[in-house]
This record gives structure tokens, sequence and C-alpha cells, in this order.
């Protein structure tokens, strides 16, 4: 995290002044600086509760070349300072702490002041801003400041007990500054979490020392039996305790090293980046509307009506199929046991090889016919094959499009499904065999003199099967057809082309052409345009061709509810604002 905290002190003689700050830095130290190292784990090997030494992953400090306060340094004149050490953490001369983090390459530097004077500014102010202005009610506890130009501040202001300090208490604060200003604010929680802790440890420690004062000699009554001098005068011959004299811990500096290097990387990496891809597709609001409605279903289910038998006509829900399951399969424990292995036992792997069994001519028949909108049948006695082919074939439409019964004994209309998968011994009507509505998909044994190569052998083999699609309305073979459908026999074709990228080009070009049925959509349901200009909307679109407008109009049964509801509304809100003006 590019932060720096820092340690600041209100000082009676000097106002705010900066005791200590940890920064991180990412390019190589000076040659000869020698450093710790931070392993690369994100929690802390042991925490102690509230306290100051949260990470034991830090295991050795050593002082930091070129961070002492000398007189290059942009920090506060030496005749600012206090006598006794008030406005100082480390000693003259002392170089600073480091701790490398060789997992990130990152290295954490803590000393009175950041060296770079443009950092030194930005924590010069925000020091002075959390002591002074920018202050909680009470004076303490946390607030957050800052702008754009000097950086985003969380400052926690605390009170330390000083049993010598006006009113027994000296003001601090721990304050971190970033750029970031959401994740700062984002990151509040935890911050709070852990400088609370920190700061309680100090203030337990100074506590201690505070009682152990008292004790021994009761300020509070010597100051009452002492004679009224004008306090400037007095304060000027107690000038302000380090804090390790307050805590009386020598090694409190190399702890908040340790705690601010900690603070630093685990803020760092609790919050991640992560890449948003726009707006859900239709596929996907499709899905949550299907959850939601299956949701409120079975919450409205009584006990009673799970031990009901099953009606004899299958349930179909859009995009999802639930199956009365046939005499074949009643022998399985459960129509969703038997939903996990015909995935494990699909003969269909994909379109490609889907495709290659059915041949070019025929699987272009049928593909023809599923972007259309007609109803495909599949006639089979294997289930798992017809569930294989549904489950390929539904990849090349809307979610909302598609309407399943995947096993059935009896034949089913059109409006209830556009895939039906049948056993062999179930008859037909005359009139949706000859309809240009509708293909069928018979899979017959094969004769020895039809039988595949064994370039198709697989799991569950298809050299045994016989596939015969036949239409009332054939699709020739000089026809143009949808421009979709070109496209994907295309990437089909393109052997380069793996099967993953080959799924991946079908979510593009349905996402491509749910576009332009939303447009049709808007223009021709809400706008109610003439045919004129709907004719010159399909040009612009590229869809004026008959199969590609047959085309949008069975994908528009696929958009999602709430994009219409919220396009209605969108359009009918300026006209009633309209209508009652």
């Amino acid at each position: 995290m590019n932060a720096i905290v820092a340690l600041c002190h209100f000082c009676e003689l000097h106002g705010p002044r900066t005791l200590f700050c940890t920064e991180v830095l990412h390019s190589p130290l000076p040659q000869g600086a020698s450093s710790g190292d931070i392993s690369g784990q994100n929690e802390p090997a042991e925490e102690e509760e509230g306290g100051i030494q949260m990470s034991s992953r830090i295991r050795s400090h050593s002082p930091a070349e070129g961070a002492s306060a000398d007189s290059s340094s942009p920090g506060p004149k030496k005749s600012d300072m206090c006598e006794a050490s008030g406005c100082r953490s480390l000693a003259g001369g002392h170089p600073g702490y480091v701790s490398h983090d060789k997992e990130t390459s990152i290295k954490y530097v803590s000393h009175q002041h950041p060296n770079h004077p443009q950092l030194f500014s930005i924590v010069r102010q925000a020091c002075v801003r959390s002591l002074s202005c920018e202050v909680c009610p009470g004076r303490e506890g946390p607030i957050f400041f800052g702008d754009e130009q000097h950086g985003f501040v969380f400052s926690h202001t605390f009170f330390i007990k000083d049993s010598l300090a006006r009113g027994f208490q000296r003001w601090y604060s721990i304050i971190t500054i970033m750029m970031d200003r959401i994740y700062l604010i984002n990151s509040w929680p935890f911050l709070l979490g852990k400088i609370r802790g920190i700061i309680d440890e100090l203030q337990g420690k100074a506590l201690k020392v505070f009682e152990a004062e008292q004790y021994g000699c009761p300020q509070r009554a010597q100051r009452m039996n002492t004679a009224f001098t004008p306090f400037l005068h007095q304060r000027n011959g107690n000038a302000a305790r380090s804090l390790t004299s307050l805590t009386n811990d020598e090694n409190l500096w190399a702890c908040l090293h340790t705690s601010f290097a900690w603070l630093l990387k685990a803020c760092g990496s609790r919050l991640t980046e992560k890449l948003l891809e726009g707006a859900p597709t239709e596929d996907t609001l499709v899905q949550m509307e299907k959850l939601a409605d299956l949701k409120e279903e079975s919450e409205g289910w009584d006990g009673s009506e799970e031990e009901e038998k099953p009606s004899s006509q299958p349930d179909v829900v859009e995009g999802q199929e639930l199956s009365k399951c046939s005499p074949e399969t009643s022998l399985m424990p459960d129509c969703n046991s038997w939903n996990v292995a015909h995935r494990r036992l699909s003969v269909f792997r994909s379109l490609r090889h889907m495709r290659q069994v059915l041949g070019a001519s025929a699987f272009r028949m049928l593909a023809w016919h599923v972007l259309m909108g007609n109803q495909v049948i599949w006639k089979a006695r294997d289930v798992d094959l017809v569930q294989s082919a549904f489950d390929v074939l539904r990849t090349m439409l809307p979610v909302g499009c598609v309407r399943i019964i995947p096993y059935s004994d009896q034949y089913e209309e059109a409006y209830r499904c556009n895939f039906l998968g049948l056993s062999p011994h179930v008859q037909i009507p005359s009139h949706i065999l000859s309809s240009e509505f509708a293909v069928l998909v018979e899979v017959r044994t094969a004769t020895r003199s039809s039988l595949y190569p064994t370039l198709f052998d697989d799991e569950q083999s298809l050299n045994k099967y016989e596939f015969v699609v036949t239409s009332g309305s054939p699709v020739a073979a000089d026809r143009v057809g949808p421009t979709i459908l070109n496209k994907i026999e295309a990437a089909l074709t393109n052997q380069n082309l793996s099967v993953d990228v080959v799924d991946q080009c079908l979510v593009c070009l349905k996402e491509e052409w749910m576009n332009k049925v939303k447009v049709l959509f808007k223009f021709t349901k809400v706008d109610s345009r003439p045919k004129e200009d709907t004719q010159k909307l399909l040009s612009i679109l590229g869809a004026a061709e008959e199969d590609n407008v047959k085309l949008l109009k069975f994908w528009m049964t696929g958009l999602s509810k709430t994009y219409k509801s919220h396009l209605m509304s969108t359009v009918r809100s300026p006209t009633s604002s309209e209508s009652r003006n």
C-alpha cells in the first residue's frame, strides 16, 4: 500500500510535531544498508490482543542509511526541538529502521521525518491539521480529511498520561496518509481496529508509569501547595518528556516500526482490484430472474405437494428443464443424480463434434432451425445422447429462448418447448412432420455398411448410430441463411481455433445480436415507428435479410423482464410528466 503512517505529538512549546513515520520504498536502498525481512504471509504469526507487537514476521531491524535528521534533512531546526526530546523520537545521528519484504521487494523505512521534501510537507500539514482543526468531538477518536493535492488522511487522536504535564496528559495522533481516497475509506474498519490496538498498548504502558509516579509523589497536591507562578515561565523549566520515558519502554520505536510496517503490508494485501466486465449480459439477467422465480415457487410448496404424484405433463421452465423420468430411467435414484451422471456420459462434446458426426449439410439444417426458433425434435433410445445434443445446441441461443423437455413419452406442442426429446415409439402428428417450423432428428441403429470411422469413438462411441435429419422446409445449400449462422460455421471449420475459443466466440456473437434485438425492440415495441423506418434501421444493423429478421423477432422473446420493464419505465416517465404540465 502506497501510504505513510506517522505518530504525531502536540508540544506545548512548538505545537504539532511529527515524532515517527514509516513509509514504503519500492526503489532499492543505497548500497551498504542492511535490512530485516518480512515473510510473504499476509497474516501475523502471532498477534497480541491490542498490542504493539502485531507481527513477529519482521525478524530484525537495522538502521536505514540516510534517514537521520541532520542539517540536510527537511525536518525542523535543532533550536526548535525540546531539550528533553519531547519532539524527538530517534536520538541525533540515529539512522532509523528498515524492514525488507523479500516477496514483493518492498522496503518499509521508519525515521522521524520523510527525506523527500514534498513528502515532508504533506506529512507536516497532515500532522498540524490532525492536532489542531481536524479533530472529532472530545478530541479523541478517528476522523477523515484531505484533498487531491495534499492527500487524504485517516487520523486517530488520543491522550497519553503524564504526571508532569498540564492536565496530567499529552496529546498524540496516529495518521495514515495516501492519495487514493476510495482505498483509504474502504480500509477504515481495518485501520481503526489495528490503530486502536496500538493506542491501547501505548496508553496501558503510560498508565502504569503514571500510577507509579503518582503513588510515589502525588503531583496534584504538590501543585496546589506551590506558590502561583506564570505558566509560561513554569513550563520552560518543565519541557515535555519523550514517549519512551512516558511508557518506560526503550524499544518503543522498534516496536512501532514493526507495527507500522505490518499495518502497511496487511492493509495493502487485504484489498485487491477486480476487473469488472461491464453490465451483466442478458443471459445473466434471465438466469437471475429464473432463479428468483424458482426460489419463490419452492417457498410456496407445502409438504403435501411433495408427496403428490407427478402429473402426466412434463414441467418446462425457460432456460431450464424439469422432466418426467421415463421407464428407461426409472431405475435411477432421482433426476438430480441423473443430471450429474449424463454430463460424464455425454456423447456430443461440442458443436464442432456434432458437425463432424452429422455432416456439414445436416448440421446446417439443424442449426438453422435452432436459430429460427423452430421446434427441434430428437427421437432416440439413449437419453444421455439426446440430453448431450440439447446441451450443445442450446449454446447457440440466448438463455431466455431455451425451453427444453429432455425426454417424454408423448409429443408436446411447440409453444411448450423448442427442444423436445422423444422415445422411438412416440407417434408425431403428420402436420408436424411436414411443417416448415420443425426439424426431426432420428437416431437409428447403424447398419454395418454405414458405421462411422473410429475417429468418433470415445467413451460413448457414435459408430453404432445413424442420424437422419428431416424437415418440411429443408435449407437449400445455396441459401444465405442468417449472418450469425455463417459466422458460427466459419468458427467451427477453422481448425486453428480451439473448442474453448469457439465457445467464447459464440458468447460474443450472441451478445452482438442481442444488442441488435434491444435496438429493434425499443424501435418497434416502445417507440412504435412505421415499417419504413424499421426497414431502414434493419439495414443499418446489417440484418435486413429475411432470415435475420426472423431471428431477431425470435430472439426478442428472450429479453429479460428487467430490461423490458426498465425500458418501458424510462420511456413512459417523460410522457407522464408532459401530460401533467
